[in-house]
């Protein structure tokens, strides 16, 4: 199972697999290269291959992008016309975020499977908390080998866990363990791991943090727990000195979360070249519209609001919403209120971002949905349903609105949102 006795930094065996794991109940999962991974296994003759996911148009970006094009400097959030000159022999791909997200469920139950403590943090990462699977499933790093075996055997990707005493050094552990590691970082050992480390591997430390204290000498993580807190206020600011003081010692209070709900969920376009055409703008919208309903129904979510939002070409971005009579997850209705919206909006020239979103999420199983009058028993979320099933069996390309037919516009980005 790929590097399943991975050892933690610089070959370091203390925090390998067969690391001392007592008083490490926190794991983090992360998927590797998750959205190059999952067209991979869709698609083997890729194997191999530099693979890069995001917008193909000139003002698209990298969603993320396989170890084999890391290797040449492609990035996540890079812009993809510099991905290309990086990696002009690569495969480049579209966001497939329907293939996406059903791998994330699969994951996601795997980790369910072992402990009711799982906190997902996005579609291919999740802490859980393993203290009470021990007896049945073992010690820790027992555990994280179980998961990591059974996302190969049954999904077909890899996966690097880590394994600590705190979140925020599982999440460290998975990061430098990586790719398809096991990292442990035991009790005893944590400021030996973690002193050495940059400044920018502590949660909160952006590339501007970093900077600014690294101007007042503090380049480790063990140069910042020894500096007075009056020191690194000067850097950092009130709030944030306090915050990292805690971490440079290995000290995060968090327990995991595992009710995680979902505030809204949209998709957006951004077009290549700026679009006025009223038809397909239309067209886009209607697009939108289907993904962010086949988004909610795999998430098991229905919303009370729809929301559009349109950026000009001069930048100038608008937003307009409505709350809906009750909650819904139909392509249709969120594409009638969208649509609504958009015509009452002022226009002004082409647009360079179209989005729909829904908000006010609420569980769509139960959400009690207002029938229309005169409406037929079965209606569009029936069929709906029905295509989901399809997509998710031969890919969402196979079936499509009449309307789309002819193609929306294809110059254009798809924005994960």
């Amino acid at each position: 199972m790929g590097r399943s006795q991975a050892v933690g930094r610089g070959g370091d065996p203390r925090f390998g697999a067969d690391a001392d794991d007592t008083g490490c109940p926190m794991l983090h999962v992360d998927m590797d290269a998750f959205y190059p991974s999952v067209e991979i296994q869709r698609r083997p003759a890729l194997r191999g291959q530099p693979v890069i996911v995001g917008g193909l148009g000139n003002r698209g970006v990298v969603s993320s992008a396989s170890y084999e094009a890391r290797e040449f400097g492609v990035r996540s959030a890079m812009p993809m016309m510099r991905a290309r000159a990086l990696c002009p022999h690569a495969v480049f791909l579209s966001p497939d975020f329907e293939a996406y997200t059903a791998a994330s469920r699969a994951v996601m139950q795997i980790l369910r499977d072992t402990t009711p403590l799982v906190e997902p943090l996005s579609l291919d990462e999740a802490f859980l908390d393993v203290s009470g699977a021990r007896r049945l499933l073992g010690r820790p790093v027992e555990i994280a080998a179980k998961i990591r075996a059974r996302v190969l055997d049954e999904l077909g990707l890899t996966c690097t866990v880590g394994v600590a005493p705190t979140k925020f050094l599982a999440k460290l552990g998975s990061t430098r363990g990586k790719p398809d590691g096991l990292m442990v970082i035991p009790a005893g050992l944590v400021l030996e791991f973690l002193h050495p480390l940059p400044v920018a591997a502590l949660w909160g430390v952006g590339e501007r943090s970093a900077e600014s204290l690294q101007r007042i000498g503090l380049r480790t993580v063990g140069d910042l727990a020894q500096a007075p807190i009056s020191l690194l206020r000067t850097a950092v600011g009130e709030a944030s000195a306090a915050h990292l003081h805690e971490l440079s010692w290995g000290r995060d209070p968090r327990g995991v979360q595992p009710e995680h709900v979902d505030k809204s969920i949209g998709a957006e376009v951004t077009f290549d070249t700026d679009l006025a055409d009223p038809g397909e703008i239309r067209k886009t919208v209607l697009a939108l519209s289907g993904k962010v309903a086949a988004r909610l129904r795999a998430a098991g979510h229905a919303g009370r609001t729809v929301s559009i939002k349109i950026r000009r070409a001069d930048f100038q971005t608008l937003n307009r919403s409505r709350t809906l009579g009750s909650p819904t997850d139909v392509a249709r209705e969120i594409f009638d209120t969208a649509w609504a919206l958009y015509a009452a909006m002022p226009h002004t020239g082409p647009l360079r971002l179209v989005g729909v979103r829904v908000e006010g999420l609420v569980d769509g199983a139960t959400a009690a949905r207002q029938p229309e009058l005169g409406a037929p028993q079965h209606g569009w979320r029936e069929a709906e349903t029905v295509i989901d099933a399809v997509a998710a069996r031969f890919g969402g390309a196979v079936i499509r609105p009449a309307s789309l037919l002819g193609g929306v516009d294809q110059r254009r980005t798809e924005n994960p949102s």
